[in-house]
């Protein structure tokens, strides 16, 4: 299980930053650090939703690093009993404080619309996310959180002045173009983060006489390898449609003639 865990935590810390600009000006965004540490026997991962397992991940990754004083991670503002939002992590690197915001996201390229916003394009497997709507809840939600007065009033506990506090976005995503499709042009966006393409279900017959794996999603972080149970074309596809018939584009691994692995997406659209 151990040996699992760091195949999620590698392939996590590898995966590349999605802007290669300082895009939410003057928010800037991080790259972790590239250099892997063993992962000690008494640092237990416990979270079961990619998000917040990428969150463990990425703050364990920082917390190697000597620059980096750890204050607390997910920290929940309440307004009374009610919770208005939570705060990824808090900081300090060089002594200057940091309020960091996390996110790992899969997106592929949309074909079926036209948009006028290059952004627009990248959607999540499912259709139901957008690249677009995540940037603008971290501009308009997730970091104006910091200056409303119940985060201060939380704060002031941990001595901590609010208006000292720097905001860094750690964005790391995997994008996926159309089969067949020629490379883009990805402007703002890393091109260094695309990882494979996807396809329809109704195309799947294009897979016949391959072996395909189908990772639980936990494992979309992990690069693939031969160390798994391959399946055949008819058993992958049986298993892959019933998910397509609940509207869920899985994740799959592709192995050609046993050498050369490829991560492609099944859409149900």
């Amino acid at each position: 299980m151990k040996k699992h865990t760091e195949l999620q935590f590698r392939g996590c810390i590898n995966t590349p930053a999605l802007f290669t600009t300082q895009f939410l000006d003057p928010i800037s965004a991080i790259t972790l650090p590239s250099k892997l540490k063993p992962i000690p026997d008494i640092v237990v991962f416990t979270q079961h939703r990619l998000g917040k397992l990428v969150e463990e991940f990425v703050f364990h990754q920082l917390k190697q690093e000597a620059s980096i004083n750890w204050i607390i991670e997910n920290v929940q503002i309440q307004n009374g009993k009610q919770t208005i939002g939570e705060l990824d992590a808090l900081y300090y690197e060089n002594n200057q404080p940091i309020h960091l915001e996390a996110v790992y996201k899969f997106y592929l390229y949309d074909r079926l619309n036209t948009y006028d916003n290059p952004l627009e394009y990248w959607i999540g497997p499912n259709r139901n996310d957008r690249l677009s709507y995540k940037l603008d809840k971290l501009k308009t939600k997730q970091f104006p959180l910091l200056y409303k007065e119940e985060t201060q009033v939380q704060l002031s506990s941990l001595g901590i002045e609010v208006s000292a506090i720097k905001q860094r976005l750690c964005f790391q995503a995997q994008l996926f173009l159309p089969y067949g499709m020629k490379p883009i042009e990805t402007g703002v966006l890393n091109s260094e983060c695309i990882s494979g393409f996807y396809i329809p279900f109704a195309d799947f017959n294009l897979f016949r006489g391959f072996k395909l794996y189908i990772p639980r999603k936990l494992d979309w972080l992990v690069n693939p390898h031969d160390n798994v149970d391959w399946l055949d074309y008819d058993t992958a596809q049986e298993i892959i449609g019933l998910q397509i018939k609940d509207k869920r584009s899985p994740l799959i691994w592709l192995k050609r003639n046993n050498a050369t692995f490829e991560k492609c997406f099944i859409t149900f659209w």
